[in-house]
């Protein structure tokens, strides 16, 4: 299921939406020109490789703790590709700008980077002695959709269902829509762990995490004032008109 766009629509300028899209962007752009050994130095530098964290103490590698630290970062703005760098991207322009509306900017970066640590811890927690570099916004993306799950589950997104060669576009509610992502990567996670080695290579368990993360962190992070279409609000209003 590919979402194309959703029905909440949004107050204020995404500012801290329009940021994030331009940091991956600039992060992707200047990957194009690396090599495949570069690109694979630079994933192991700037991503982050589990083994490194639950088997050696921190500035055991790089001779800095500092630098062991900052991949927890950085490598949400890295990608192993053009599609994982679009479907990250277009997720995050369908859906956060609805997030950011209920928190404002600055908490809505905090709220993402938080997302994005959950997402990673909950990775490591089930691929602990993992040598492969996790990179990507995926996780923090998720806990955007977990936000967006809990804060509209009465919006509709509008979705294209591909089946065989033909494209099927049909409106979903985003209750609905969210709720089988989860279910799917919690699944797709359970599956995976029945893997041997490394799995499938997809963090399936940091899209999940991420997600619940999403969930969690919102009653600490919207600004009620600021719920102008969220699921509470608009109900009462519409109990107020019948």
């Amino acid at each position: 299921m590919i979402p194309l766009r959703d029905s909440i629509p949004n107050v204020h300028r995404p500012v801290a939406v329009w940021l994030l899209l331009a940091l991956n962007a600039a992060a992707f752009l200047f990957t194009l020109h690396l090599t495949p050994q570069g690109m694979n130095q630079l994933a192991h530098l700037f991503g982050v490789i589990p083994a490194r964290y639950t088997h050696l103490p921190l500035g055991s590698v790089t001779g800095s703790v500092l630098w062991d630290v900052a991949p927890l970062l950085t490598y949400m703005f890295l990608h192993a590709g053009f599609m994982h760098f679009l479907i990250n991207m277009w997720s995050l322009w369908i859906f956060a700008d609805n997030v950011e509306d209920v928190m404002g900017p600055g908490r809505f970066l905090l709220f993402y980077v938080l997302c994005g640590l959950a997402a990673l811890a909950t990775h490591i927690v089930f691929h602990p002695s993992s040598t492969v570099p996790v990179v990507g916004a995926s996780g923090a993306v998720a806990g955007v959709m977990g936000a967006y799950f809990v804060l509209y589950p009465h919006g509709r997104v509008l979705t294209l269902i591909p089946i065989f060669i033909f494209p099927w576009i049909v409106e979903i509610p985003a209750i609905l829509f969210l709720g089988l992502w989860f279910v799917l990567q919690f699944v797709s996670g359970l599956m995976d762990a029945t893997t041997p080695g490394d799995g499938s290579g997809i963090a399936f368990w940091a899209h999940a995490g991420g997600f619940a993360a999403g969930m969690l962190l919102i009653p600490v992070f919207r600004i009620r004032r600021r719920c102008y279409y969220c699921f509470n609000r608009v109900s009462r209003r519409y109990e107020r008109e019948r």
